[in-house]
């Protein structure tokens, strides 16, 4: 890779050393202390590389079972709901086929301390194990798939939630309920060789710890707040550069792949804002578009990086309109003639944009000339939603997503919107497709069919999908936390290697 996609991460190489390994009680990385638990005969160790943003432990400890344990603990105190997602990696063969890893929330630090974990073991047996009370023995619930690396550990209330995958498969799921371990607990990863005379390696990697939106929150009125992550779309591996505790959306990559452009939202100060966030310096700067000061998740650059397209609601009946300004700034230009209307694509000859319109009660996909001088033209005309319009790079095809056959799929048609054709048909309900720079991969959003398929909200456990746009079956990219605004916009590093979106958490 170039400095174009990579500049940050060596600013940051410089900005930080490159790993520490912290003793005993010693704040780690997200992590407010690390220690051996139950005294194993042989000292753990934990470490933090601040670049690439992994952990890596190491524990001996005869086991973690029946009334007692040993093994080593990153952790941090934690009180009400939370999520805790990982990527795990047992290094080398090992010696116990038993040794075991994962995400794990106890009542105290003793040995024999009432606990919930969600446990991969080194010959792939995957199970949410608890001890109920102080020195009672472990209880399991063995998952229906082994081999898991991919770990996330829920609380809600007492209700204890392990999702295990193969990375790049959907989450399977197992739950605990009524298991008391009291409002303030200790959480995170953990280690175990399950022999007390071998010390085993680990290591974590798009570590998340997710304080998720309160019960009763008012979508659109009550936000939490977000982080700005890049992906790494060979590996799957992912990289916060950037986090707010007001919220932020959608992520635009620049044409020269040296930033990234998001929307405010919500209650902050000067909501609907665009941002130009440096990747090398690690600084958002505002990106003045005069009037147009309530922007929508919904903006897209030129394909030759020079201009910005944008859906603002601040003039007139407050309606969606959609405008042009070049990408530093500078008057936007009205292009639609009427709202609500919310772009999502400029063809790549830089002629025509185009967009969700909202006319007689019905969203349609449409099309207008990019300098305003003539009429939109509707590009769908099925009933139903259909949203989230997006050119293929040769221009001959327009990607959205669809309600048409029911659920929420990804379509396509020809750029004058002859021969629709469905992309995806699964149980999820799959939103805003974002065509790789090539043409060969689409990029989107799943959420799950607990969602209406005609609404696409903040705050979900979604996945964000990778399939060939020829033939194939998607596979999950990331586990997120986010939903709305998470990726809106195309996203794709101008090298096709890498990805940007938003996540969520409650960060105050």
């Amino acid at each position: 890779m170039n400095f174009k996609t990579t500049g940050f991460l060596a600013a940051a190489a410089l900005a930080a050393a490159l790993s520490t390994d912290a003793g005993p009680e010693t704040a780690l990385g997200q992590f407010e202390g690390h220690a051996d638990v139950g005294s194993p005969r042989l000292a753990g160790s934990a470490a933090y590389n601040a670049v690439s943003q992994e952990y890596t432990l190491t524990a001996a400890g005869a086991n973690m079972w029946a009334a007692r344990d040993e093994f080593h603990f990153a952790w941090k105190k934690m009180t009400g709901d939370f999520i805790l997602q990982a990527r795990v990696e047992l290094l080398g063969k090992g010696v116990d086929p038993h040794r075991k890893l994962g995400w794990i929330v106890r009542s105290t630090l003793d040995d024999d301390s009432p606990y919930a974990d969600a446990a991969i073991h080194g010959d792939g047996l995957t199970s949410l194990q608890v001890r109920k009370t102080k020195g009672a023995a472990t209880e399991q619930v063995t998952s229906a798939i082994t081999g898991a690396d991919v770990v996330q550990l829920e609380r809600k209330g007492s209700t204890y939630t392990m999702s295990v995958a193969r990375f790049g498969e959907p989450f399977t799921v197992s739950t605990v309920a009524d298991l008391a371990l009291g409002d303030e607990v200790y959480a995170g990863l953990f280690l175990c060789s399950h022999n007390p005379d071998v010390v085993e390696k680990a290591v974590f990697r798009d570590v998340r710890i997710i304080r998720p939106a309160k019960d009763g929150f008012v979508p659109y009125r009550d936000y939490i707040g977000s982080h700005l992550e890049i992906l790494d779309v060979a590996s799957g591996h992912r990289q916060v550069v950037h986090s707010a505790a007001d919220p932020f959306e959608a992520p635009n990559w620049t044409r020269d792949g040296r930033a990234l452009i998001y929307n405010t939202s919500g209650r902050v100060e000067g909501r609907g804002r665009l941002f130009r966030f440096d990747l090398a310096t690690r600084q958002p700067a505002l990106i003045d578009t005069a009037f147009a000061n309530r922007n929508n998740n919904d903006h897209v650059l030129s394909f030759d990086g020079t201009m910005l397209a944008i859906s603002d609601q601040s003039q007139g009946d407050n309606r969606s309109t959609v405008y042009t300004v070049p990408v530093e700034g500078g008057t936007p230009k009205r292009i639609t003639p009427v709202g609500p209307s919310y772009l999502h694509g400029w063809s790549p000859d830089g002629k025509f944009l185009v967009y969700t319109g909202g006319r007689d009660n019905e969203f349609d996909i449409y099309r207008i000339p990019s300098d305003g001088s003539g009429p939109e033209v509707n590009l769908t005309k099925s009933k139903g939603l259909d949203d989230g319009p997006e050119y293929s790079p040769d221009g001959r095809y327009v990607y959205f997503n669809s309600l048409r056959s029911g659920t929420m799929q990804i379509w396509r048609m020809d750029a004058d919107g002859s021969h629709p054709q469905q992309v995806t048909s699964d149980e999820y309900n799959n939103w805003f497709p974002h065509l790789s720079p090539d043409g060969q991969w689409i990029a989107f959003l799943s959420f799950p069919k607990e969602v209406s398929p005609a609404d696409h909200p903040y705050y979900k456990r979604v996945y964000l999908r990778l399939m060939p746009t020829g033939s194939g079956f998607p596979r999950v990219l990331a586990y997120i936390y986010g939903g709305q605004g998470t990726i809106n916009v195309p996203s794709w590093s101008p090298d096709g290697k890498m990805l940007a979106f938003v996540s969520n958490s409650d960060l105050k």
